[in-house]
């Protein structure tokens, strides 16, 4: 393999900036694309982000169905995902760090294997508490995958093409999502919804084994102390940086933005003028198919135009999505869907290796904190999405969710005029 230019362990350096002098000494030896190594590392997160999505999202469809089952409200229903994110935010401060002390490898495979198995679990949960107990424990448990993928791609992964493979981990990520998703809105009109989540646990299990078997074990990860005055340090550090907070903010934005819309979509079209069954409704999930190509191709172009050009683009695809999708025409709808997947997805990959590659120290803080605010965003917004619904319909939830887009636009733009500094082994840029 190739040894790109030296610098320090645990450091991405941008394909457009130049490391300072004097400033670094070891060299990595990266993951170069074209190898077995590579392939391999591509697949086994395509598995990961395949079982981490599809156990988190696989809920989404059936939110209808359970409402009219246990008497809940949109809002209400919304809680059985809401739940799931919220603990997932949580537990990202935890499992980053403790996968800068123990490894990026371990912590993810026990992590996936575990969310696999309290999936299991909620299938066997008689009431409602039961089961939104353990979806807090399935967020709880992914968030180990969820936390360190990213920081282990930035430090393996030749910094030349990190773009393409952070846009394939999160096409694998689209993959997940749109199966569970798929699966379970159309195996609920045939099976209990004990039955589906069940069936879903095992495919997990199965997708956990392949990730520990696939994945490369890390050669340039370098642990860091679990003292509480060190990690403390490591979340200071990065809000000390000119950008890493704006792309904190983005990530409560999107995610809020996205998961908004797929959380109440269902109940648009089950009602007049569309009256959709729930089968038809889980197959729309196919829209997911354009976030799959989407976060690979923006990843890459985005390594070759620079993120500043790309990231403001897409997200302003994703407002035109938003508008179509308040046009009372199927056609209409599904091609706005099309275009906000397409556009949240690129979005998402750029602003994630965007992290990677400004985070000089403390790689799996800085990549728990942009996913904290991701899911937190998940949370907060998909289950205030409910209010919006509830009291004006989709034309109210499109003015909410618009409203979010708009700051994201304004983010983005900001951070396309952010000037790169040269990067610094002891200091944020």
């Amino acid at each position: 393999m190739r040894q790109p230019v030296p610098h320090a362990p645990n450091e991405c350096v941008p394909a457009d900036e130049e490391p300072a002098p004097g400033s670094l000494t070891a060299a990595p030896v990266y993951i170069e694309k074209g190898t077995h190594a590579f392939l391999r590392t591509l697949l086994a997160m395509c598995c990961g982000g395949f079982a981490t999505f599809a156990l988190l999202y696989c809920v989404q469809p059936m939110m209808p169905m359970l409402s009219q089952q246990f008497a809940l409200s949109a809002a209400q229903s919304s809680l059985i995902l809401s739940v799931s994110t919220i603990t997932m935010a949580v537990g990202l401060l935890i499992t980053g760090p403790l996968s800068d002390a123990l490894g990026r490898k371990p912590v993810m495979v026990v992590s996936l294997l575990a969310a696999a198995l309290f999936t299991v679990g909620s299938a066997l949960m008689p009431t409602w508490e039961g089961v939104l107990l353990m979806r807090a424990l399935v967020g709880l448990a992914l968030s180990g995958l969820a936390a360190v993928a990213m920081s282990y791609l930035c430090e393996e992964i030749d910094p030349l093409h990190l773009g393409l493979a952070m846009g394939v981990y999160i096409g694998g990520n689209a993959i997940g999502g749109m199966s569970g998703r798929l699966l379970s809105g159309v195996l609920v009109d045939y099976m209990s919804w004990h039955a589906v989540l069940g069936t879903l646990g095992g495919l997990g299990v199965l997708a956990g084994l392949l990730f520990w078997r696939l994945l490369p074990v890390s050669r340039n990860f370098r642990p860091r102390s679990l003292r509480p005055r060190s990690l403390l340090q490591g979340y200071i550090l990065q809000f000390r940086d000119a950008g890493l907070p704006w792309l904190f903010l983005l990530g409560f934005l999107l995610m809020g933005s996205f998961v908004t819309l797929f959380n109440y979509i269902g109940y648009r079209l089950i009602e007049a003028p569309f009256r959709l069954d729930q089968t038809s409704i889980g197959l729309l999930s196919v829209v997911y198919l354009s976030g799959i190509y989407s976060s690979a191709q923006i990843g890459a172009l985005a390594d070759k135009l620079g993120r500043r050009k790309v990231l403001w683009a897409v997200i302003g695809l994703m407002l035109g999505g938003l508008a179509l999708t308040i046009v009372d025409n199927l056609a209409a709808v599904l091609v706005g869907m099309l275009l906000f997947t397409f556009g949240f997805f690129g979005a998402h990959s750029v602003a994630s290796s965007w992290i990677g590659r400004r985070a000089t120290q403390a790689k799996g803080q800085a990549s728990s904190l942009y996913l904290f605010c991701y899911y937190v965003g998940s949370s907060v917004a998909g289950t205030l999405g409910g209010v919006f619904w509830q009291a004006a319909g989709w034309d109210g939830l499109g003015l909410f969710i618009g409203s979010l887009l708009l700051v994201a636009l304004a983010v983005a733009l900001h951070l396309s005029r952010l000037q790169a500094l040269p990067v610094a082994a002891a200091q944020p840029r």
